[in-house]
């Protein structure tokens, strides 16, 4: 694992226990105590973290989640396989609904592949890669340009979600957890998702391991509320019982 990503899972497992210890984090990372040690020091002297006594707790709020451009050189190749086996779900003709977030933006550039379709989009990123792609009809769901995500929230992408219907919602997420479900850093994206979820037949969510076993600040949905889960082996650990769970709720798992 790049440096750059197991640091972003760090933060992530530190801000979803509140209080982690290091073993457990050696555990979850498959790293030794000493590199688990000093990635938390240098998460420290950021100010994300603070580093207790055999373990850390987290510092910064949920919603001060590194923005878009940050994340998204971390875990570029495993969202890429990601996008594309997602992409592999959507018959050509539907309607499709997609997410504000990194993977989901990796996954719009493979969407001309299943042409002719009709894709609604989240954010500006998506936007920007689906314009003028040969069969694609983008409708772009007007809002709030959020800053550092360039996600689209506020009370007119809800009112605009509402005139609309689509066959699939492809959603990201922050996080997943067996206690609090899906879940996101950010109030205001957590609301457009749930709004988007009821305004498709069915909702596909993409998300990379790193988000497994994780709790973000604004729940979305149970476990069970959604209908397939595409995502990268976890390995053995906590992660790979997080996937057990979203298994047994009913949940299709389709791994890229």
């Amino acid at each position: 694992m790049a440096v750059a990503d197991r640091l972003d899972l760090t933060l992530r497992l530190v801000r979803g226990a509140e209080r982690i210890s290091l073993n457990e984090l050696a555990d979850r990372l498959g790293v030794s105590l000493m590199t688990v040690r000093r990635d938390l020091d240098e998460l420290q002297a950021q100010g994300l973290v603070q580093r207790v006594r055999g373990g850390a707790v987290s510092l910064a709020a949920p919603a001060e989640e590194a923005g878009f451009a940050a994340r998204e050189p971390w875990q570029a190749a495993t969202k890429q396989r990601i996008g594309t086996a997602a992409v592999e779900l959507i018959e050509p003709g539907q309607t499709i609904l997609l997410d504000a977030g990194t993977t989901t933006a990796a996954l719009a550039s493979s969407l001309a592949a299943c042409a002719p379709l009709t894709v609604g989009v989240l954010s500006l990123q998506a936007a920007q890669r689906l314009a003028d792609k040969p069969g694609i009809r983008l409708l772009v769901i007007g809002g709030e340009s959020r800053p550092g995500e360039r996600s689209l929230v506020g009370h007119l992408t809800l009112r605009m979600l509402e005139e609309l219907w689509f066959d699939t919602f492809v959603m990201s997420i922050g996080a997943v957890h067996r206690d609090l479900g899906w879940s996101e850093f950010s109030m205001e994206d957590a609301t457009v998702k749930q709004h988007a979820r009821c305004r498709a037949s069915k909702t596909v969510v993409v998300a990379d391991s790193t988000k497994l076993g994780v709790r973000a600040f604004a729940r979305v949905a149970g476990l069970g509320d959604v209908d397939t889960f595409v995502t990268d082996d976890p390995g053995p650990g906590a992660a790979m019982e997080t996937l057990t769970d979203i298994r047994d709720a009913g949940v299709d798992v389709v791994m890229a």
